[in-house]
């Protein structure tokens, strides 16, 4: 039996495709002498964990992929956005001309890199921004300005005024769609393998209505199926890796602030 370490982002988004990989991949994979070891973690820990070995697959944050040793994309699946997504946004007090300082939330350089882009190129605005301190999610209302993804997001809507979603001003500056993650491996894969693999993924993102029926009691005040259906595009298709592309392009020749991680 041949057991693969695969490590991926533990947030809502990834649901559908866990659904996959704990319910049709061990139907038939396991037989072919394949078995996979699947741990959650946030998107910046994914990527460490691929980067370090601990990992042989993992969805990461795009933005990581330039700096992981022989990172190759696996999968025609990732979480991207077309549109609004609700769980990637800058939040204020402020309108954004009058913002000084934005907090950048840990967990994802992806989304930091993509705030500094939008900051820079399409909002054209020049605010410092700070790493945001450790539990800094139970301190919010303290920040003026501050940047934070996942889960964590959902009905801070309510709580402040002024709400920047950064996929729909990804879409607005470039005219393309935005891939926060996408599925990376650092070793050769067998094409057997990868056949039950994207298989698997691709089950999962048939049952989004399931999914969403089955974690919504968490989360009763959240659309969960618009979601799913909508808000996350699910397909690494020919728009979305133009839309990559364009992304790494940009952060290749961007200085980011130094020391924010």
């Amino acid at each position: 039996m041949q057991a693969i370490d695969l490590v991926a982002v533990s947030y809502l988004n990834t649901k559908p495709f866990l659904e996959g990989l704990y319910t049709y991949f061990p139907q038939d994979a396991p037989a072919q002498g394949y078995q996979l070891n699947i741990s959650l973690d946030t998107p910046a820990r994914c990527a460490q964990k691929l980067a370090s070995g601990e990992a042989r697959i993992g969805l990461i944050p795009t933005a990581q992929i330039p700096f992981v040793n022989n990172a190759t994309i696996i999968s025609d699946f990732c979480i991207g956005a077309t549109e609004r997504v609700k769980t990637v946004c800058l939040y204020s007090k402020q309108p954004l001309e009058r913002i000084k300082t934005i907090h950048l939330d840990y967990q994802s350089r992806t989304s930091a890199q993509l705030l500094q882009l939008l900051a820079r190129y399409h909002w054209q605005i020049n605010p410092q921004f700070m790493p945001a301190p450790a539990h800094f999610e139970q301190e919010l209302d303290n920040l003026d300005a501050f940047l934070i993804i996942g889960d964590r997001t959902i009905g801070l809507e309510a709580r402040f005024e002024y709400v920047y979603d950064l996929a729909e001003h990804w879409v607005n500056f470039s005219g393309l769609p935005f891939v926060f993650a996408a599925w990376v491996s650092t070793g050769e894969l067998s094409d057997n393998f990868l056949t039950y693999f994207n298989q698997s993924l691709a089950y999962g993102c048939s049952q989004r209505e399931l999914v969403a029926d089955k974690w919504k009691h968490l989360y009763p005040d959240f659309d969960l199926k618009h979601y799913y259906q909508k808000a996350i595009s699910y397909e690494l298709d020919a728009a979305k890796k133009a839309g990559l592309k364009l992304f790494l392009e940009l952060s290749a020749n961007f200085q980011p602030q130094k020391n924010l991680f």
